[in-house]
C-alpha cells in the first residue's frame, strides 16, 4: 500500500467519523429538543424568579409562588385617622396557566436551529414574563362599601327639643363621608402591575391608600338656632341658652295650683319697657284692685315685662322679692328686677321659649 493509499483511507476514517459524530449530535440534539417542549429556557424570569431549565410542572409552582407573593400581600387603607387592612386572597385571581404557557413560549417560537444553539451553548432566550391575574371589581367596591358604613357619620342639626317634661338642646355636630368611587379606584391601583412588581422594594412593600374623608355641615348650626329661654316649673328656674350654650340662669316663682304657669313651646310675642298694669280679673281676683297700675314703684309688672304666646302669661319683674322661688303667681313668671332687665336686654321677639314640669 503506498502512501497515497494510506492517506486517503486515514481521510475517509476521518470523514466517517466526524459523520458519525455529527450524525450522533444531531440525533440527541432532535431528542434533546423533543423532550425540552416541556422546559423553560434558559433567561426566562416572571417578578423576580428565574425559571431557567424548569420543567413546566415546577415552572407552574414556582411562578404561582413568586406572583403570589407579592401580588397577595394586604393594602393598608387610612381613612380618618383608622386603619383597615385589605386582603386581597378573595379579589384576586392568578392565572397560573397563562403566565407557564408564556414561560415555555420562547423555545416554542424560536427556530431549530436557535433552540439547538441555545441547548449546545446555553445562550438564552430570555424573557421576561408579565404577571398575569384578575382582580374582581366587585369584591373591591364591596369592601370599600364596608369601609364607608363604618367612617360615615350624618351631621347632626342643632335643635331644642321636649323629651317627656324636659327639654333637650342638641349641639350642632359636623358628619363625615368617605368618598366610596375615589376609594375604589385607590384599591385598584394598588394592583396595577407597575405598583406590586416595582423594581424599587419600598414601592412593593408600602402598598397604602389613603382614604378621602370629607365633612358633611350640619344644615342648622348652632348659630342658626339662636336663643331659647327654658323654664322649668318644678325647679322654678329660667334658663337662657345661646344655641346650645347655657348663656344664663335665673330664679322666678311661678303659679299656684289654682293659677299654674302653663306648660308647652311659646315664644316671646311682646316687649314691654316700663309696662303699664292692665287689671287681667276685674271680676275676680283682681275685684279689689283698679283698672290699670302706671309705670313706677306700685306696678306689679316692674320696670319690664316679655309677653309669650300663651294669653296673659310673661316674664316680669315684682317687688315681692320673697316670692321668688315658690309657686306664687297667677301663671307669670315672676323675677328679680336686675335679672328681667338682663334678661330682657339678651332676647328678642320670636324667641322661643319651652316651659316643662
Amino acid at each position: 500500500m503506498n502512501t497515497r493509499t494510506a492517506t486517503m483511507r486515514a481521510s475517509a476514517l476521518a470523514l466517517t467519523v466526524a459523520l458519525l459524530a455529527l450524525s450522533t449530535t444531531m440525533a440527541w440534539a432532535a431528542v434533546n429538543d423533543f423532550e425540552s417542549r416541556e422546559r423553560v429556557p434558559n433567561g426566562v424570569s416572571v417578578a423576580g424568579a428565574n425559571l431557567s431549565g424548569m420543567r413546566a410542572d415546577k415552572a407552574r409552582e414556582a411562578i404561582r409562588q413568586a406572583v403570589a407573593a407579592q401580588l397577595m400581600r394586604p393594602v393598608s387603607v387610612r381613612a380618618d385617622g383608622r386603619l383597615y387592612s385589605f386582603d386581597p386572597r378573595e379579589a384576586v385571581t392568578i392565572d397560573v396557566d397563562a403566565m407557564t404557557a408564556a414561560a415555555l413560549e420562547p423555545r416554542q417560537s424560536a427556530s431549530y436551529l436557535e433552540r439547538v444553539r441555545s441547548d449546545l451553548t446555553g445562550a438564552p432566550l430570555a424573557r421576561e414574563v408579565q404577571p398575569a391575574y384578575a382582580i374582581d371589581d366587585r369584591v373591591i367596591a364591596a369592601w370599600a362599601s364596608h369601609v364607608a358604613a363604618d367612617v360615615n357619620e350624618r351631621a347632626v342639626d342643632a335643635s331644642v327639643t321636649v323629651v317627656g317634661n324636659r327639654v333637650r338642646v342638641t349641639a350642632a355636630k359636623e358628619g363625615r363621608r368617605l368618598d366610596t368611587n375615589a376609594l375604589i379606584a385607590g384599591l385598584s391601583a394598588a394592583f396595577a402591575p407597575e405598583t406590586v412588581f416595582a423594581e424599587d422594594a419600598d414601592a412593593r412593600t408600602g402598598r397604602t391608600v389613603t382614604a378621602i374623608v370629607r365633612a358633611r355641615k350640619p344644615k342648622i348650626t348652632d348659630e342658626d338656632l339662636g336663643k331659647t329661654i327654658v323654664v322649668d316649673v318644678s325647679e322654678r328656674r329660667v334658663r337662657l341658652f345661646d344655641g346650645a350654650d347655657l348663656e344664663k340662669a335665673y330664679r322666678c316663682a311661678v303659679g299656684t295650683p289654682s293659677f299654674p304657669t302653663p306648660r308647652g313651646r311659646f315664644e316671646i310675642v311682646q316687649k314691654r319697657y316700663m309696662p303699664t298694669w292692665i287689671n287681667p280679673a276685674p271680676n275676680g281676683w283682681g275685684a279689689d284692685m283698679p283698672a290699670m297700675i302706671p309705670p313706677g314703684p306700685s306696678n306689679p309688672l316692674g320696670t319690664r315685662a316679655l309677653n309669650i304666646s300663651a294669653p296673659g302669661i310673661r316674664f316680669h319683674g315684682t317687688t315681692k322679692i320673697g316670692s321668688i322661688g315658690t309657686a306664687a303667681s297667677h301663671g307669670c313668671m315672676r323675677m328679680v328686677r336686675s335679672d328681667i332687665e338682663d334678661l330682657y336686654e339678651r332676647v328678642d321677639v320670636g324667641t322661643p321659649v319651652f316651659i316643662v314640669e
